[in-house]
């Protein structure tokens, strides 16, 4: 089988195409005929040897994917070779075929194309815990999404909407908030060409936003925090500007509000009851037409550099997808 490999760590560019054995299946694992796989930041990170996993070289990157169960180990019940599933893991994913834990597979949802089904779990599973079950997210409260546009971002807004929640979609151009307000974003703000406090507080009547949902960091955290309401939740999602920002704690006791962490790999990991219950509830939502990936662009395995390049460089907008089967 083909595998993209990282055998130095660096660029996008350095990584290689190469023939590699098909794994087999060990007891409790799957193997995966992929079809499509989803690029997303930790992806740009791990092969610079910038992520907190450090997978030993050489690897395959890649973390969310979509294909058909070609093999099961003993002991697997769940699925059977043929299921078309939806899969996370922390590498692996950007070649032709995968060997991972059952334990990571989720059935794929009637009327989801394999694109789609590469953008689900990885971006709704982690707006979902971070809206829900960190920021305990409320209909009628104000939502504010830092780098709407992207994966996570656009997910952010549908599953706030999905809350009942008044959702504000920041980013960085005038194209990229016309695709939150076609998610449902209630209102934009070009964070390029605005002040961010001040449209903030516009918005809000002065009152400030109940919910930050942050996967940007860098120059945005600190002025969106400043704006945040009383007993507001400030979430830590990521870190697409490259900055870790450093906040004034006299912030927080100034307006009795919280910085919430969220680690969705873990949570997964960790408390896999809550896991599943946010799995299903997500495949509802995506039943009812709430939810609805948007996958801006997709490239051939050979081209996957020119595809991370793309989101690197945060010209994407929703999810950038690899396709690999046919």
């Amino acid at each position: 089988m083909k595998a993209l490999l990282c055998k130095q760590f660096g660029p996008p560019e350095s990584l290689v195409l190469e023939d590699v054995p098909s794994p087999k299946a060990g007891p409790g694992e799957v193997v995966i005929s992929i079809k499509a796989a989803s690029v997303n930041f930790p992806d740009v990170l791990i092969i610079q040897n910038k992520y907190q996993f450090k997978p030993p070289l050489p690897f395959s990157p890649g973390s969310e994917l979509a294909g058909v169960v070609k093999e099961t180990g003993a002991g697997v019940a769940s699925v059977k070779p043929g299921d078309r599933v939806i899969a996370f893991t922390t590498y692996g994913a950007f070649a032709e075929e995968v060997k991972t834990e059952a334990t990571r597979l989720l059935p794929m949802p009637q009327g989801m194309d394999y694109a789609s089904a590469a953008s689900f779990i990885l971006t709704y599973g982690t707006t979902d815990h971070a809206l829900r079950d960190r920021a305990q997210l409320k209909a009628g409260e104000t939502l504010l999404v830092l780098g709407a546009a992207g994966g996570v971002g656009i997910a952010a807004i549908e599953v706030g909407k999905a809350l009942g929640a008044r959702v504000i979609a920041c980013a960085s151009s005038d194209e990229k908030l016309a695709v939150c307000r076609e998610h449902g974003a209630d209102e934009t703000i070009n964070y390029a060409s605005e002040d961010l406090r001040e449209h903030i507080k516009g918005l809000t009547a002065g009152h400030g936003v109940d919910v930050i949902y942050d996967a940007v960091g860098g120059p945005y955290t600190e002025p969106a925090f400043r704006s945040i309401a009383w007993r507001g939740r400030h979430l830590v999602v990521g870190f697409a500007a490259g900055d870790i920002p450093k906040l004034p704690l006299n912030l927080a006791l100034l307006k009795g509000a919280s910085v919430v962490g969220v680690f969705w790999g873990d949570f997964a990991r960790r408390e896999p009851p809550a896991f599943i219950e946010s799995a299903r509830q997500l495949v509802r939502w995506f039943e009812q037409g709430r939810l609805r990936p948007h996958v801006s662009a997709t490239f051939p395995l050979e081209k996957a550099a020119e595809a991370m390049n793309l989101l690197a460089s945060r010209k994407a907008k929703g999810k950038v997808v690899i396709r690999i089967g046919d």
